[in-house]
């Protein structure tokens, strides 16, 4: 005769026999709240996201932004705005995006001035560029040129050099802002030829390009795309590229460095940043939208026709790239000793 079962054990097995359907009920309950949690989250994007240009319309950074925004629109089906907020050599704006939440609703139309210049001029900027924000992908690099007006009497920038060392403070330069690249390209300019042509700061790209066509400045630093434009029109005479190449845009004109100013460079670039904190997944998302839709083969050829040297890769890529500029512009603002003015 088999022993009897304990009387513990045998309540043992009965609490565990009627516990095992309450558990497996509790797990149950937690994963449909789990789930419903999910669901609960709306697909981004639910609502219209904007790209804050800090400058004017009508420049690279607000070309590149409208691409990114139209491209984006068509993938998402959601309105992507771009907003134009130009002052301060876009400081104010690049600070509205570094304190937007970080729900990826807010982006950052990114240009060196505010970025990577900016904070080696001003020790009171309300954000940190390299822990404020978050790169996110880098679009496009392009290569500015140094252009006159044509009743400028310079044919090279040997000639304009000459002219402006017989003229101290005569002939002027416009940029697009105090501490943009296009004002710290001239400055460096000034310094390497020992010239002192005088800053007439401009709320951005467009308004400065229109006063040099109009003749009220003599000198500007101008994206090789403008500068093709406007040259085939006849209304400026570019005189040297910025990069230590020539452009293929412009095969015939010398760089800046070949006429004379050895080591001269300046390059532009144009990027979607957002607020520090943006979760990976929407970064990559964006970032995965970019490469696909507005750098595909069919839209780098485009860029290309127009000027621009196409970037892509990766928010690591974007953020490599970011550090060394940073570290180059904090390099030229100590050495040429350029003083912030706002």
């Amino acid at each position: 005769m088999s022993s009897p079962i304990p009387r513990s054990a045998g309540r043992s097995a009965a609490v565990r026999s009627q516990a095992a359907p309450s558990l497996a009920a509790a797990a149950a309950a937690v994963s449909l709240l789990a789930c419903a949690s999910v669901w609960a989250q709306p697909q981004y994007p639910s609502r219209p996201i904007r790209i804050i240009v800090p400058f004017a319309a009508g420049g690279p950074t607000d070309f590149n932004a409208r691409l990114v925004s139209q491209r984006l629109n068509e993938a998402w089906g959601q309105p992507v705005l771009v907003e134009n907020r130009p002052a301060a050599g876009g400081v104010p704006a690049t600070e509205f995006v570094a304190k937007a939440p970080p729900d990826g609703y807010t982006l950052l139309g990114a240009n060196p001035g505010p970025l990577t210049v900016a904070p080696h001029l001003r020790s009171n900027l309300g954000y940190d560029t390299m822990k404020d924000l978050l790169p996110i992908v880098l679009v496009t690099t392009t290569t500015s040129a140094v252009v006159v007006h044509p009743l400028v009497p310079a044919r090279s920038v040997k000639e304009l050099i000459a002219l402006a060392r017989k003229n101290p403070g005569k002939l002027s330069f416009g940029s697009p802002g105090v501490g943009t690249v296009g004002h710290l390209t001239m400055e460096l300019f000034n310094s390497m030829a020992g010239l002192k042509m005088v800053h007439v700061p401009y709320k951005g790209v467009a308004p400065a390009q229109v006063d040099l066509l109009a003749g009220h400045i003599d000198v500007i630093t101008m994206s090789i795309p403008n500068a093709l434009d406007f040259m085939k029109q006849g209304r400026v005479r570019t005189l040297g590229v910025n990069g230590l190449q020539r452009s293929p845009s412009l095969p015939d004109t010398p760089t800046v460095a070949e006429a004379g100013l050895a080591g001269f460079e300046s390059r532009n670039f144009n990027g979607i940043m957002g607020p520090a904190g943006m979760a990976r997944d929407l970064v990559l998302r964006i970032n995965a939208e970019v490469n696909k839709r507005v750098l595909s083969p069919e839209g780098r050829e485009q860029l290309a026709a127009v000027g621009y040297d196409v970037a892509g890769g990766s928010p690591e890529d974007f953020g490599a790239f970011l550090k060394r500029e940073f570290e180059k512009w904090g390099r030229v603002v100590r050495t040429a000793n350029v003083k912030a003015e706002f």
